[in-house]
């Protein structure tokens, strides 16, 4: 009787087992949202946008490079339907001015020629993956670009910006499924792209990031600055997570590729460019 009742308990063991592995795969395969021990979604993980809006976030037919006779197509900007509502920018007279003399010299005055941090949200839709660490009270963002990198403040409102910095500070909440973050704070030299679309010191964005399934985030980001724009505007657009078995964040320490362009015109005669040979 005990070996019949045992055998029929561990069937049923078997049973529930096989179950649950079918549960599990079916999530997994189904894309349903990765979420955390305390039930928020968990954005850990390697994303990038797939957009051309590092060019210009507003929409923009496809145009001749800055150097056609040196590198022909390869200089090209591609054609973008851009990723701004409503497809414009509510600039102030005087901030479109100057708007348009910074287009005049884009590839020269874009500031990341220099290597600055690109700021946000700017740093979200570079042609360059970025990685999210998350854990109950902080997110850490880390961005190839610059190596530049964010500390997310989840529910520490008293936490405050100190000084402005390239990456700004950022306050962060959860409403539901959402991430929202405030950021503050930022050096009034970055670009929101390669076409001179920029913003004073005085500019607060608000980012929401929202997933929508295991492997995407709708992401959302509200533009409030009163000395540039006459209201806010927002950008929106999906980042995408990188699935590849051996994924990994690389480096690109910018510093060196831009001392020739920020310093070359003082080098001694003779002097080679770059590190020595060791």
């Amino acid at each position: 009787m005990k070996t019949k009742i045992e055998k029929t308990i561990a069937r049923t063991v078997l049973v529930i087992l096989a179950g649950f592995f079918v549960i599990t795969q079916a999530v997994a395969q189904s894309g349903e949202i990765v979420r955390t021990p305390s039930g928020k979604p968990d954005l850990s993980g390697i994303w990038q946008a797939m957009t051309s809006a590092h060019y210009n976030v507003e929409p923009h037919a496809a145009s001749e490079g800055p150097h056609p006779g040196l590198f022909g197509a390869l200089s090209a900007t591609p054609a973008g339907l851009g990723i701004v509502d409503g497809g414009r920018i509510p600039y102030n007279e005087q901030a479109r001015r100057v708007r348009d003399t910074n287009k005049a010299n884009a590839i020269e005055s874009d500031p990341l020629a220099k290597c600055y941090m690109p700021g946000v949200p700017r740093a979200n839709y570079l042609p360059f993956p970025f990685q999210i660490v998350q854990s109950q009270s902080v997110i850490l963002i880390a961005y190839e670009m610059a190596e530049s990198n964010r500390i997310l403040y989840v529910d520490q409102p008293e936490l405050e910006s100190q000084v402005d910095a390239w990456m700004g500070h950022s306050n962060a909440h959860w409403e539901g499924d959402t991430l929202v973050v405030r950021v503050s704070g930022q050096m009034p030299d970055t670009w929101f792209d390669r076409s001179g679309n920029h913003h004073s010191y005085e500019m607060v964005v608000e980012e929401r990031w929202t997933a929508t399934g295991a492997n995407h985030i709708n992401y959302e980001a509200t533009i409030t600055d009163p000395n540039t724009f006459t209201s806010p505007w927002k950008i929106s657009f999906p980042l995408y997570r990188h699935v590849d078995e051996n994924m990994q964040l690389l480096e690109f320490k910018c510093a060196e590729f831009a001392e020739e362009y920020l310093y070359g015109e003082w080098r001694k005669p003779g002097t080679p460019r770059g590190n020595p040979p060791q």
